[in-house]
């Protein structure tokens, strides 16, 4: 039996935990973006809430276990973690409290998505080499 005819196995718990910990926090971020910018506090017409769109087209691959998905997004975080930074020492009010949520909701996707990485690099799923080695040919 190869390994395109063995059957899919379960990812194991800490996979699904972190997962789960990865797209909770994706989600709210998208939710927190969208509601800042287009109700809580408005920054202009609106334009801003397009920010959330790269987090939109991570949630797909976060759901079908894409490890790269997972490794892009570690990275694209910095920038509305600076973005949250930045917010959270220059305004103030409820601005200043919705960057703070910015912050916390980054810090734990990123740390969510760190753990998932890991986890996978040391614990493949099966099959998972085979998409990782392609023929030259």
């Amino acid at each position: 039996m190869t390994t395109a005819e063995a059957p899919a196995r379960e990812p194991d718990a800490v996979v699904r935990r972190t997962r789960a910990a990865a797209l909770a926090g994706l989600l709210g971020l998208i939710v927190l973006g969208l509601a800042w910018e287009l109700w809580l506090a408005p920054t202009g017409s609106g334009t801003l809430a397009l920010k959330v769109l790269p987090l939109v087209l991570c949630v797909a691959g976060l759901w079908r276990h894409r490890m790269y998905t997972f490794r892009w997004l570690s990275l694209l975080l910095w920038l509305y973690f600076m973005e949250g930074v930045v917010r959270a020492t220059t305004e103030s009010g409820i601005s200043q409290v919705l960057a703070v949520l910015e912050i916390i909701l980054c810090i734990w996707l990123f740390t969510a998505s760190a753990l998932y990485i890991r986890w996978r690099l040391r614990h493949p799923l099966p099959g998972a080499a085979a998409e990782a080695v392609r023929d030259p040919a």
